[in-house]
């Protein structure tokens, strides 16, 4: 389907080689390659803070042959607090506003565990004391009560996914698979209207415009980075993170689609060599840093 921009690059080629370094800088074949290049991005994807106690506990010594079994003990209590942690989660997502009390009496635990837990959670950013009114408590301090914030509402929609590639399949069947790209045209079309302003206050520099868009997409949560290639006229838009990365694994098209809106907003033909849906270690996008001169 030609969408009419001159500046967009057949994206579903090269796609990404075995063997790729873990990093920013992918190679296009016939680089010349430099070490220097490799650019590590590290990925911002929510995850749970693993427990930390309050006060530092005491050295143990691992006595000889114990080493495998403690190893399988560790980890069978760090799943046991990951699972506790996420059931705290939940109660909070449905109960909140809730004190450590009430949660231990819903739980069946220690409430020195359970401000553990929350503790961890609200360290981790995914649950947060509550400000206003609360129950009575009597003498002494309110008791904290604790809700939900919006980034531990997202480590809770975890079928999020699945339902979006439910809804693309469908629409695929019912009006084909030219309504999935028009779908995916319509959504980088709000990114793009997001990040035009941003772009054009850069000037007319290609370089200022790609590190300008890479700001932009820090923001949006896609730990986006602009890094030069060494010895070639390119930058490489790398993102570590994608927030449709399931989905896209099975529709490519909300990549390609994504790759001609930085098309678009840079002005420049550009590349995409590799995809996180597709095995990369990052999305990265090649982008020239000179405008083409007019032909004969």
């Amino acid at each position: 389907m030609d969408f009419g921009n001159k500046y967009v690059a057949d994206i579903r080629s090269p796609r990404p080689r075995a063997g790729t370094p873990a990093g920013c800088v992918v190679t296009p074949p016939g680089a010349p390659v430099d070490s220097s290049a490799e650019v590590h991005v590290a990925s911002l994807l929510p995850v749970v803070t693993p427990t930390a106690s309050a006060r530092p506990g005491p050295v143990l010594v691992a006595e000889p042959g114990a080493g495998p079994a403690a190893d399988h003990a560790a980890g069978t209590s760090a799943d046991h607090d990951a699972g506790t942690r996420r059931r705290v989660l939940q109660i909070v997502a449905t109960d909140g506003p809730v004190s450590a009390a009430d949660l231990a009496t819903a739980l069946d635990l220690a409430a020195a565990g359970v401000r553990r837990h929350l503790a961890a959670l609200e360290h981790a950013g995914q649950v947060t004391v509550h400000v206003g009114g609360g129950g009575a408590r009597g003498r002494g301090r309110p008791a904290r009560r604790y809700v939900v914030t919006g980034h531990g509402q997202g480590t809770l929609s975890q079928r999020y996914a699945e339902i979006a590639a439910d809804a693309l399949r469908f629409l695929a069947d019912a009006a084909g698979p030219e309504a999935v790209e028009r779908f995916a045209e319509q959504r980088v079309r709000e990114l793009e209207t997001r990040h035009a302003a941003a772009v054009a206050a850069a000037g007319d520099d290609v370089t200022a415009r790609t590190h300008a868009l890479a700001d932009a997409l820090a923001r949006d949560g896609y730990a986006a980075s602009a890094r030069p290639v060494p010895g070639t006229g390119a930058l490489q838009l790398c993102q570590g993170h994608c927030p449709v990365q399931d989905v896209a694994a099975e529709f490519p098209q909300l990549c390609e689609a994504e790759t001609r809106a930085f098309g678009r907003l840079l002005g420049v033909h550009v590349q995409r060599l590799s995809t996180l849906p597709s095995g990369g270690h990052v999305c990265t996008t090649s982008v020239p840093t000179r405008r083409p001169t007019g032909g004969p």
